[in-house]
């Protein structure tokens, strides 16, 4: 008998640790069987027990740790017994980032306004997410890190600033980015402050 597994796609393994988890067995005699749940087959898995290298398997879902995931080298190996006490080994690979990249919202820095630091994760999946401070480390040229924003003061004289950001788990993946500092002030049309609104009036 061999097994061949695998995971639901819509479940973005590539961003948190549970997935609905499928189990196709073949037999010596060529006949085959499925189980219930994400692939829709016929065979329960309380006819099963299924025991993971890594978390744990409770009724055909799949939870894991994302660090072991890492260490493993995205693979997770799954020991399937039969009511028979019959035993077979199968290896479920979920996606790994394969790059990284900056998708930043604005071309430059406003002083006294958070600015996010977007970073996006490029998949084995081929699929792209933004990726948070979880897995990323930043380091600016100047200004404060808050979380994931970059926040210079408005004294601030900076003309530009060198963004660099790091994938903890594979410092590999590097990215540096120079982004220009605002230095033009608001235009008058977008003020919003009702007395500056009527000093510009009272100028007209």
């Amino acid at each position: 008998m061999r097994a061949i597994a695998s995971y639901d796609t819509t479940a973005v393994t590539e961003l948190f640790n549970t997935t609905p988890i499928g189990l196709h067995l073949i037999y010596s005699d060529s006949a085959s069987s499925q189980t219930t749940g994400f692939l829709k087959g016929n065979l329960r898995w309380n006819k099963l027990t299924v025991t993971s290298s890594n978390g744990s398997v409770q009724n055909g879902v799949l939870q894991f740790n994302r660090q072991r995931l890492i260490n493993d080298n995205y693979r997770i190996t799954l020991t399937v017994t039969l009511k028979d006490n019959e035993t077979v080994q199968t290896v479920l690979t979920l996606p790994r980032v394969v790059g990284i990249r900056f998708n930043l919202y604005s071309d430059s820095i406003k002083r006294g306004v958070h600015y996010y630091l977007n970073v996006e994760g490029q998949f084995s999946s081929h699929k792209v997410f933004p990726l948070d401070t979880s897995v990323l480390r930043f380091a600016t040229s100047d200004g404060q890190l808050i979380g994931q924003d970059l926040l210079l003061p408005k004294q601030d004289t900076s003309k530009s600033i060198i963004i660099e950001a790091w994938y903890k788990p594979n410092s590999n993946y590097y990215l540096r980015t120079v982004v220009p500092v605002k230095q033009a002030p608001d235009n008058d049309s977008l003020l919003t402050d009702p007395d500056q609104l009527f000093k510009k009036k009272k100028r007209n």
